[in-house]
């Protein structure tokens, strides 16, 4: 297993880029001193949730009694999705959440399910179910991605002041044309299997 590439596909299902717009919106409400004490919390929750699922998500299959290939179907039809959202945006604001509740965020929708949404724990459990044996790898790639997209979300007043919304909508465009080319192949990978 690809390290890098694993780290590269998961910052890409996270879309930090085009969580900060929702971000930004969902902390507007608490006190900017609160700001970053709040995120970091909440990407500490997220990071918790990923790894746990990465534990659990090979025996989530087997109670469930799902293969592999239904997993990366699922998977690939799920992510195709979120980038169909990430490149054409719903016509109302809020992005792909829609609108956050007032207050300071717990958990929800910061955590869950921005960055560890449905699609990233559905590709965790295809990762964990075809590399067995390789914990210490997909942990090592989902902490580059998690450490990478806390970083971009953290600073991420600054960035949307230095791209502007043009360079964000431009940036989260591009991002959704390269995951849904990964979907594609999720897709093309899970029935090529199951027909094999």
């Amino acid at each position: 297993m690809d390290i890098f590439s694993t780290a590269v596909l998961l910052f890409l299902i996270m879309d930090p880029l085009g969580n900060m717009p929702i971000f930004i919106s969902a902390l507007k409400h608490v006190p900017e001193e609160r700001r970053t004490k709040v995120l970091v919390r909440e990407l500490l929750i997220a990071l918790v949730i990923l790894i746990i699922f990465l534990f659990i998500g090979d025996n989530m299959l087997s109670l469930l009694s799902l293969e592999q290939e239904a997993v990366s179907i699922a998977g690939g039809i799920i992510l195709f999705l979120i980038a169909l959202k990430m490149i054409f945006p719903p016509a109302r604001g809020g992005g792909i959440m829609g609108d956050t509740p007032d207050g300071e965020p717990f958990i929800v929708p910061m955590a869950t399910p921005l960055i560890a949404g449905p699609s990233i724990l559905a590709t965790l459990i295809l990762l964990g179910n075809q590399n067995p044996g390789e914990e210490v790898a997909l942990i090592t790639a989902v902490f580059a991605a998690w450490l990478v997209s806390a970083a971009i979300l953290v600073c991420s007043n600054r960035i949307m002041k230095l791209l502007g919304n043009r360079g964000v909508f431009a940036i989260e465009r591009l991002m959704g044309m390269i995951l849904i080319m990964l979907s594609v192949q999720m897709l093309i990978n899970g029935i090529s299997s199951y027909i094999a």
